[in-house]
């Protein structure tokens, strides 16, 4: 083949790739984070893993002090690639050899080569006979050769050792390296993460800033699909004494949870020291789609120095993700271990754990204060001695905010606080019979606790026939424990409504909507009674609850789905709105985008009374964006002749064990605008020596193939046009990634001939 016909062939792979890259137009996804965050001040590597990232080239951390770069994209491989990583790896492996070790691999191989090839005629060998000594001086490559040939053959080494033919989650299959770089004044706490294609931006997973020294263990090869009957086959090898690993406290910890695996963690300990630790799992990765539960249950177990079980604890009250509050009794040796519950695991398994005599909020009282004015809760927890309240402003906006202490430096785990416009009152035993009721004046939110098992609080009221009277209980949407029921009785003690779950479709990670409504309206003039309890009996001083008392106050809530888009140039998409409509509220609701930036536009939409769902387009007169855009989206309606907006926070919607669905709310809605035509400028391109192309025109009897340093006469494969575009997209990707070199590269395309 001659130089313009391997040139031709070369730009053809340049064109496949932009034709195909053109037609796809798969939304990036990352199904894991490993590690999922880090210390502060330092830098380290994480790894996504995913699909649709295969040209991934910005990473996006909300928040400041966080900057992170694509250092590898290990897109997942097929066989065919993973055949010509071989092949190339072995020609790399002879030129890394010593001259007699080359040789006699030579001689090795001369038959077989002259038996594929089907004629008697010497090989070629980079230009010399193969009946030629080939480490003679004048052929011998160079130490710089060497060293070039041992660096990629490295790489390619490292690269195939992540292939897996059969991946547990092809979902997760590809996989990105990011370099992070987390500065030491960053705010610690959660972040999020999001990777950047040319022509998406991918959903957000959560990302922390760790304030104490970390480790992590090494990162799991893609978990292989098991097969019923040969589950052990797919389980991770691991050497002797891998599952377990000795650290200083206070530290965290960071782990994949493989299937059937324990990881162990030893530790020394003084007496009297209030450890905690706490455990990051379900939080990392909301749900996973194809497991149940549909999330990873870790399990905490501590050990003392003779292996008593001193702490045990599988999920920490409602929430999944388990936490070990435990005083030392003694100096000496302590091991906590982790599984998940059912010996479930996968690569997105992942875990951090954090232990130490760091500051800890178990409870706080009252849950909520009205806005304008200051509210000191009371707060209650672990290492709070001499702790700081870092509470939030008083013109805060009605809505959930969080607070959080910090002590020695170290700040909390943050905890969420109401605020609200009603006047607010605290509850006052004894107040659990209608005798001892506490009289209350609509409309007010009650602050009160469930103080002990089989409590009830009940709290009187004066109402008007007909007056609407609403009753809703703020709980675990505020991280109580209380799983609230309540009921509204009249003076002789008739029930006339009754509640106990409430579904909320803000409620994001909550897949328990153990909050309590009720709307009625009343039948007469007279006294009533709202009673408020927990529906397993349980109570204590953590058991805390906002009780709202009042007429309708009609409102609404809106979420944006997804939250990111990629648009094409000059195109148009949708975005899906879902509405909750509150304390009945039957009006309409115009959707509209707020200031967006220059070239975006939607033509606002009316959510008419009946309506929750809606879908709305996107446009854009760009041609591209240099980088994601954040959009608003706005909903505004007329409430009793005021006028109320509120902004659609944009969440994923998030399927858990296969069936149920929830909106797990994000930080942005991103934009992305690209040009389908773009193709990125060459990361590489090939040098082809004069002595390949010398070497490629041989007649097709001998068809000499180039390799880095030797050659194979083999018979020229032929491919039908379907195959060929397939295979010059195989070799361009590879080529581009820095696998291949030139020569090789050079010699694989020379082998495609369209079979007529």
């Amino acid at each position: 083949m001659s130089m313009s016909g391997i040139s031709r062939l070369i730009g053809l792979t340049a064109w496949l790739g932009m034709a195909l890259a053109a037609l796809a137009q798969t939304r990036p996804y990352i199904g894991f984070v490993y590690p999922a965050g880090g210390q502060q001040g330092t830098t380290f590597q994480i790894r996504l893993g995913g699909q649709g990232l295969d040209d991934v080239d910005t990473v996006l951390v909300t928040g400041s002090g966080v900057t992170a770069r694509v250092t590898e994209n290990y897109r997942r491989l097929n066989t065919q690639e993973l055949e010509l990583l071989n092949e190339q790896a072995r020609l790399l492996r002879r030129e890394t050899m010593s001259d007699s070790g080359r040789t006699q691999l030579m001689e090795m191989e001369k038959p077989a080569m002259m038996s594929a090839a089907g004629t008697n005629q010497p090989t070629m060998l980079s230009g010399i006979e193969t009946n030629q000594p080939a480490a003679s001086a004048t052929n011998a490559p160079s130490a710089e050769d060497i060293e070039q040939a041992a660096q990629r053959l490295e790489k390619i080494e490292k690269r195939t050792s992540e292939f897996v033919l059969t991946p547990a989650s092809a979902a997760l299959a590809s996989l990105v390296l990011v370099e992070v770089t987390i500065a030491s004044d960053a705010e610690p706490g959660e972040r999020e993460i999001r990777l950047v294609t040319l022509r998406g931006i991918s959903n957000p997973l959560a990302f922390h800033v760790g304030q104490v020294p970390e480790r992590s263990k090494k990162p799991m090869v893609t978990a292989t699909q098991q097969v019923l009957g040969k589950e052990a086959q797919a389980l991770r090898k691991r050497l002797p004494g891998d599952d377990e690993e000795r650290i200083t406290v206070p530290c965290t910890v960071n782990g994949q949870s493989a299937s059937g695996e324990i990881n162990r963690y030893r530790f020394e300990a003084r007496r009297g020291q209030h450890l905690v630790i706490t455990t990051l799992g379900r939080e990392l990765v909301p749900f996973i789609a194809d497991a149940v539960p549909g999330w990873f249950q870790p399990v905490l177990i501590l050990y003392d120095a003779d292996g008593k079980e001193v702490a045990y604890d599988d999920d920490y009250r409602f929430n999944p993700d388990p936490t070990i509050l435990y005083e030392v009794p003694k100096d000496g040796e302590y091991v906590f271990d982790i599984r998940d519950s059912l010996y479930r695991g996968r690569e997105d398994f992942v875990y951090r754990i954090t232990i130490g005599e760091l500051p800890f909020i178990s409870s706080v009282f009252p849950l909520g204060g009205r806005a304008g004015e200051s509210v000191k809760p009371e707060v209650k927890g672990w290492n709070l001695e001499g702790a700081e309240l870092l509470s939030m402003p008083t013109n805060a906006a009605p809505g959930i905010h969080s607070l959080s202490v910090s002590r020695k430096g170290f700040v909390s785990n943050r905890v969420p606080f109401a605020v609200d416009q009603l006047p607010e009152a605290i509850e006052q035993e004894p107040n659990n019979t209608l005798e001892n009721a506490q009289k209350v004046t609509l409309p007010v939110v009650i602050n009160g606790r469930i103080d002990k098992p089989d409590d009830w609080d009940v709290f009187l009221f004066s109402g008007r026939s007909n007056q609407t009277v609403v009753a809703e209980v703020m709980a675990r949407r505020l991280d109580s424990p209380l799983d609230s029921v309540i009921k509204l009785t009249d003076a002789a003690g008739n029930l006339l409504a009754f509640n106990d779950d409430h579904e909320d479709l803000v409620a994001g990670l909550n897949t328990h909507a153990a909050d309590s409504y009720l709307m009625a309206t009343l039948p007469a003039d007279g006294t009533y009674y709202v009673h408020i309890g927990d529906t397993a009996r349980h109570g204590g001083e953590e058991f805390v609850y906002r009780l709202r008392l009042s007429g309708p106050q009609p409102d609404f809530a809106l979420r944006v789905v997804p939250s990111s888009l990629g648009l094409r140039a000059k195109s148009s998409a949708t975005l899906t709105v879902y509405a909750q409509r509150k304390d009945g509220f039957a009006g309409p609701i115009k959707l509209e985008l707020k200031a967006p930036p220059p070239g975006f536009s939607a033509s606002p939409i009316t959510l008419s009374a009946t309506q929750t769902v809606a879908r709305i387009t996107i446009k854009t007169s760009l041609p591209a964006t240099k980088e994601p855009v954040s959009l608003s989206i706005f909903g505004s309606a007329q409430i009793d002749g005021q006028d109320l907006a509120h902004e659609a926070v944009p969440a994923e919607d998030k399927m858990q064990a296969f069936l149920w669905r929830q909106l797990v709310p994000a930080k942005d809605l991103k934009v992305l605008v690209f040009d389908p035509a773009y193709q990125p400028p060459p990361k590489r391109i090939p040098r082809i020596p004069p002595l390949a192309l010398d070497v490629v025109k041989a007649p097709v009897s001998t068809n000499a193939i180039v390799g880095t340093n030797a050659v194979s006469a083999v018979q020229k494969p032929k491919f039908t046009k379907q195959q060929l575009a397939s295979r010059l997209k195989e070799l361009k990707l590879l080529f581009e990634e820095g696998m291949l070199t030139d020569e090789f590269y050079a010699e694989k395309v020379a082998e495609c001939e369209v079979e007529d």
